[in-house]
């Protein structure tokens, strides 16, 4: 399994089994960040805003992926989906691993949430809040899940993202056995785990 983020919340998922593109986003929704062109069998997305939702920026296969791929329902927000919408956590399964994409995830999970979300092995996790929850959310969720492998996504780097959002250094002075790696590449069986793992973002002016 290969997995590469692009910025923000998007991210492409290759495996034996298929591809998928995650939230893509819309040319000039992200400051800072420009989609390449990119080739999936799937688009998936969380909800329905700009910077996670362009499906025409991703060429489909018209491959069957056999990818396992469900969702759970969450929200936007911290008040049941009355500022912002819903939002979907998506699961993906391939080569016996599990993905979870939290999307624009705005609130905790409750107890009942959490079980039906079961083990993780990739958590890709907001942590800039405003939008989705923020640092100290998002490690007391961290902790929940105990991922074999934390990802955060959605904050504002070094020429990219919205200004709104915190720092992934706010996020990774409580997150434990931090990582941060060279590329925009995750390879999740060469990596010990568990680990919270910094990918590079490919900033495009």
């Amino acid at each position: 399994m290969k997995i590469t983020w692009y910025g923000h919340a998007c991210f492409l998922v290759e495996t034996a089994e298929g591809s998928a593109v995650l939230d893509p986003y819309s040319p000039g929704s992200v400051p800072g960040l420009r989609l390449p062109a990119l080739t999936a069998d799937l688009v998936l997305c969380s909800h329905e805003h700009g910077d996670h939702n362009w499906r025409d920026g991703v060429t489909l296969t018209g491959r069957n992926a056999a990818l396992s791929v469900s969702r759970l329902d969450t929200w936007h927000d911290e008040v049941g989906g009355l500022r912002r919408g819903a939002n979907a956590v998506t699961v993906l399964e391939a080569e016996g691993l599990r993905v979870v994409h939290m999307g624009d995830l705005g609130h905790m999970l409750s107890g009942k949430q959490l079980e039906q979300l079961g083990a993780v092995d990739v958590l890709l996790l907001p942590v800039g809040g405003f939008y989705t929850i923020g640092p100290e959310t998002a490690w007391e969720l961290a902790r929940a899940i105990r991922p074999k492998i934390l990802v955060p996504m959605h904050y504002r780097g070094a020429g990219f993202g919205f200004d709104v959002l915190s720092p992934v250094e706010d996020f990774l002075a409580l997150a434990k056995n931090v990582r941060r790696l060279d590329s925009n590449v995750l390879e999740p069986d060469k990596l010990t785990t568990p680990v919270t793992a910094v990918l590079r973002c490919p900033v495009e002016a």
